[in-house]
């Protein structure tokens, strides 16, 4: 197993991608801390699946029911750094981070408002400048390498109307990738993007009971199927071991094809 003895936290993982990347990681071997903020019973739901791979789990929730537990959102600083802490205090340390978690809302860019717009950025762009930074000092401080792997999107690079502080929060995630992979590289610490396209996750559930937009936006991916969680989860595995030690500042996208192929219906 390519991450026996690596310990990996997952933002965002009650569901979807971030539910598919902490199985795939603890089935390559590595101890997971489970992070959510507003669906415990998905986090349940990913505990049992790890569990289910016989990996050890952290679950980040506030209640006390299964081990040690806290919730993070990931917006908010301080319980980022929370989130880090009571990790390394539960498994001894940290070596993969996974910025997952990530808001998206549909609003014409003359009806956007504030609010909206300092969610979506405080989650997808401060929320991972400030969880990747926290991880970094950790790293830093025990004198370790490590890994960093973002869930950007292909609106980091493809126009999505409707949707401008979405793409806007990812076209920073890009940069910021960027520019780390060389202030971090002398240290031993990689940090790359994985990009997905349409993934089928809960977040998709109206467009999968639309046909008619389900059917227009297959005709746009070449490969001629929605991605699944676990296609994501593979290559962020492969990014989290040895295997991709000379690999960082890149964007991998995960898209069938879409990004070359898109065309606005």
């Amino acid at each position: 197993m390519r991450l026996e003895g690596k310990v990996a936290l997952v933002t965002g993982s009650s569901q979807g991608i971030g539910q598919g990347i902490v199985v795939r990681l603890a089935q390559e071997g590595a101890d997971v801390v489970i992070n959510y903020r507003s669906h415990p019973e998905g986090a349940e739901e990913t505990l049992a699946k790890v569990q289910a791979t016989g990996g050890r789990c952290y679950m980040a929730q506030r209640s006390k029911s299964q081990g040690y537990t806290i919730q993070a959102d990931l917006g908010n600083v301080n319980e980022i750094r929370q989130l880090i802490a009571e990790s390394i205090a539960y498994f001894g340390k940290l070596d993969i981070l996974v910025n997952n978690a990530g808001l998206e809302k549909h609003a014409p860019f003359w009806e956007v408002t504030e609010a909206d717009y300092d969610a979506i950025m405080n989650v997808n762009l401060k929320g991972v400048f400030f969880t990747t930074q926290a991880f970094v000092q950790h790293l830093i401080a025990t004198q370790r390498s490590g890994k960093i792997i973002n869930i950007s999107s292909v609106h980091e690079e493809l126009s999505f109307p409707n949707f401008t502080a979405y793409c806007a929060s990812k076209g920073g995630m890009k940069m910021l990738t960027r520019n780390l992979a060389v202030e971090l590289g002398s240290f031993g610490i990689t940090i790359n993007n994985v990009a997905p396209g349409a993934i089928e996750t809960p977040i998709n559930i109206k467009l999968l009971n639309d046909p008619q937009k389900l059917s227009a936006l297959l005709r746009n991916i070449p490969l001629g199927r929605l991605g699944q969680p676990q296609d994501v989860a593979s290559l962020v595995a492969f990014l989290a071991s040895s295997d991709a030690g000379y690999v960082t500042g890149s964007t991998f996208f995960v898209d069938g094809g879409l990004l070359w192929n898109y065309q606005e219906q």
